[in-house]
């Protein structure tokens, strides 16, 4: 069987890949990632770069294009850029030498049309591929503009003949009619004056028309030149075309004929091929039109291709076991959601008040992290002092509640009539929570115990949610939100933690739960791993790593998210989250894409395959797929967000005041407070005195208790035990659980014996899923807040 040739991509397209480039005599080539767009080709260490760090760019429309073997090719704007590239193949060469004189041809034509339509002058195109195009561009518009001045200084000379040529003859005239001989010396003076200038003027004339003359020959010559060598262009373009056809012909009589499906990298969930693959693999991978990676890549562990057009035709059962009639249920009702904005639900409701849009800006105010931590590596974390320098102005409660930014996606999740359809959406909404933490490396205040918030926006979005700190060791804080809609969440959320030096993970402890009422579905799952970057020197930034199984316990279904962790020797980019839906045999159904910090996608699965083994020898699966469709995207930050903590525009009503709250909520804290009002020293000193207060407190309790059991030396102990700090961190999105975290590296301390404390809003129970103890909503909040008596309140603050 011939070898098929490789397609070339539409001129207009954007065409990617790596290729090799040559750096210098010791390292020799290396691997870069190149994109050819808009008639300039770019590269990058990394497709993570392309967002930030280019590398280097040359205008293809004044660049030489020279093959010198199989496999390497030079490119050069005859100046200081010179790249000498090598590719993987032949093959691979030959895609980029036609993509690149394409584009090349594209970029001299529209530079030539821009220039026309810039100008007062016509410009000729030209479009060699041997010379430089965009300098005979301008050399041609110089030229024009040098005959149009010849144009002008003749036109000068005109009026200057004609003016002293009038002149002369009316002083011959007047010299016809002198009788007197005194006045004729004086009148033929006059003539020959003007006779001179007249002289003068007709050589300058003369010697204009002889300049235009011979600059309009030479140029001529050159422009018949560039006429013919247009004319050859056309001709080898058309070829070109006429050759592209036939080999498009042929490809798509191949792939066709192919038992091997090739990956499409314009699949949502894109997983290309790696080291893994076979040779019919690579041959039908040229199919591929506008990106491609070459042998080198790591593999993945599925990848996804587009599915058959029959799947979009067919209105019987098919060959995969999907029935007419789930697919009508399932797409049809996922055309109608995805699609929808995350305000809809906005539209169904009017405000009843105008939120705040705007903190104070944060102040600048300068302390070395590394200067507090840098003797603390290794040892008890729970002793570490933590300024507010540190935080950001909203509890970690609130930092919980803005779980519910993209409460819509729930929204949607009720309405949904399939299960597995439903199961989208709730992973749309695991993903969704960690990506206001993108920015967010401040850390937020740690909650006293029995400190309380609430966040009610029944009348706005249909839902309200009360959070409370239920317990000091371990540090918990227990979550219920319900919503008119027809579901309820509710966690409990503690943390471990390990500090190495220079970067600090963050390990959620506690489940989340999801329950629809209508359905009496039942889902459950767990939080990534937060680690914070960059302790010591750099600048701060946040990774989530992991994975996320969200599982369907009335049904056995489950998603499985799997948060790809940054490498700088990845190809993927930053922040990347797969994930498969499956029922209860494990058949997947769907599957999913994106990153946590932009957008998910998702495209419904329509038949799966074996494929080849990758370089660890997994053998990896083949998903055939419809069209993917977003259903979830990032809200954008509001304006000025990088001078108020990144929060976004929940985030920034979190600590607004209220009218009717309890004395324990979040919005009543003091030192929380002077900070968001930038009195910075002020709100450590209120934060020292909350935390005195605090321990005092809880002395006093553990007295109480130690009475009731009649064994003060317990007590004693017990009360000596505890005098750490009082800071409790906890949950994914908590850059820093530094303080009260108990043991070394976050393991829980325990007292010597029990406190009496109880949770004023919650109860323990024995959670019926997971056998595990946990917090759930007893009641009577909402309706205490109504009578408007908080006289039950601890006073915390």
């Amino acid at each position: 069987m011939l070898e098929p040739k490789p397609p070339t991509p539409t001129p207009g397209d954007t065409y990617k890949g790596w290729l090799f480039k040559w750096t210098n005599y010791i390292k020799g080539y290396q691997r870069r990632w190149f994109v050819l767009s808009n008639g300039l080709l770019s590269y990058y260490r990394t497709q993570a770069e392309m967002g930030h760090t280019c590398r280097g760019t040359i205008n293809l429309a004044t660049a030489n294009i020279v093959v010198e073997d199989s496999c390497n090719f030079v490119i050069s704007n005859g100046g200081a850029q010179t790249y000498h590239l090598k590719a993987s193949s032949e093959v691979e060469r030959q895609r980029w030498i036609t993509a690149l004189e394409l584009a090349k041809a594209k970029a001299i034509h529209m530079q030539a049309e821009s220039d026309d339509s810039g100008d007062d002058y016509p410009v000729l195109p030209t479009s060699s591929s041997r010379k430089g195009g965009g300098c005979r561009s301008l050399e041609i518009q110089s030229t024009l503009r040098t005959l149009d001045s010849k144009v002008e200084d003749i036109s000068t000379c005109s009026d200057l003949i004609a003016k002293h040529g009038s002149a002369l003859q009316r002083s011959l005239s007047e010299l016809e009619e002198i009788r007197s001989e005194g006045d004729m010396v004086e009148k033929i003076r006059q003539v020959t004056e003007r006779a001179t200038l007249f002289r003068i003027t007709s050589n300058a004339m003369i010697n204009e028309c002889k300049e235009f003359l011979t600059l309009a020959q030479a140029q001529s010559k050159r422009w018949q030149k560039a006429l013919h060598a247009e004319r050859d262009q056309r001709i080898r373009l058309e070829e070109t075309l006429e050759q592209l056809a036939k080999q498009h012909n042929h490809l798509e009589r191949a792939f066709r004929g192919a038992t091997v499906i090739s990956p499409s990298l314009s699949s949502p969930a894109i997983n290309n091929e790696g080291p893994g693959s076979s040779e019919k693999a690579d041959a039908s991978d040229e199919d591929d039109e506008n990106e491609f990676f070459d042998a080198m890549e790591d593999p993945a562990e599925f990848i996804t291709v587009p599915a058959d057009p029959k799947y979009h035709r067919r209105s019987g059962s098919n060959a995969s076991g999907i029935s007419s009639s789930e697919l009508g249920v399932d797409d049809q009702s996922l055309d109608e959601q995805s699609l929808t904005s995350n305000s809809e639900s906005l539209l169904e409701v009017e405000p009843v008040r105008q939120r705040r849009t705007r903190i104070p800006d944060k102040p600048n105010y300068s302390l070395n992290l590394w200067s507090i931590m840098k003797d603390c590596i290794g040892k008890e974390l729970s002793k570490i002092p933590m300024p507010v320098n540190f935080n950001e102005p909203i509890s970690m409660l609130q930092r919980l509640s803005e779980d519910l930014e993209y409460y819509e996606l729930l929204d949607k999740a009720a309405k949904c009539q399939s299960s597995l359809e439903q199961l989208c959406y709730m992973a749309a909404f695991t993903v969704s929570s960690y990506s206001t933490t993108i920015h967010r490396t401040g850390k937020p205040f740690n909650p006293l115990l029995g400190e309380t918030f609430e966040l009610d926006r029944l009348r706005e979005c249909g839902y309200r949610s009360l959070c409370e700190q239920v317990s000091h060791h371990p540090p918990a804080a227990a979550h219920h939100a319900i919503s008119e809609k027809g579901w309820t969440l509710r966690q409990e959320i503690t943390v471990a933690s390990k500090f190495r030096g220079n970067y600090l993970s963050i390990m959620p402890l506690g489940s989340i739960q999801c329950i629809f009422e209508k359905s009496k579905t039942h889902y459950s799952w767990k939080k990534v791993t937060t680690t914070v970057h960059n302790i010591i020197v750099g600048k701060l930034w946040i990774d989530q790593s992991g994975e996320i199984d969200v599982l369907n316990h009335r049904t056995g279904e489950r998603c499985r998210l799997k948060f790809a962790p940054y490498s700088y020797f990845s190809r993927d980019g930053a922040r990347k989250v797969t994930g498969v839906v499956t029922d209860k045999d494990g058949k997947v159904h769907y599957v999913l894409s994106g990153t946590w910090d932009e957008k998910m996608e998702f495209s419904r699965v329509m038949q799966s395959s074996k494929g080849e083994n990758n370089t660890e020898g997994k053998q990896r699966t083949v998903y055939q797929t419809l069209k993917a469709k977003e259903i979830w995207r990032k809200n954008p930050l509001p304006e000025g967000a990088e001078n108020m903590y990144y929060f976004s525009s929940l985030a920034l009503t979190l600590n607004e005041p209220e009218e009717g709250v309890a004395p324990t909520d979040s919005r009543q804290r003091p030192d929380q407070r002077l900070m968001e009002e930038g009195r910075w020293d002020d709100a450590n000193a209120e934060k020292q005195r909350l935390e005195d207060k605090q321990r005092s407190t809880r002395r006093e309790r553990e007295r109480e208790a130690a009475r009731i059991v009649s064994s003060p030396e317990e007590g004693d102990a017990g009360t000596e035990a505890s005098e750490v700090s009082d800071e409790t961190p906890y949950g994914s999105l908590s850059p820093y659980p530094m303080e009260g975290m108990g043991g070394p590296y976050g393991t829980p301390f325990r007292s010597t014996h029990q406190d009496n404390y109880q949770a004023q809003w919650f109860k323990k129970i024995d959670d019926p899923i997971s056998g595990e103890p946990m917090h759930v909503y007893k009641g009577g909040y909402w309706e205490t807040k109504d009578h408007g008596s908080w006289d039950m309140c601890l006073d915390i603050f």
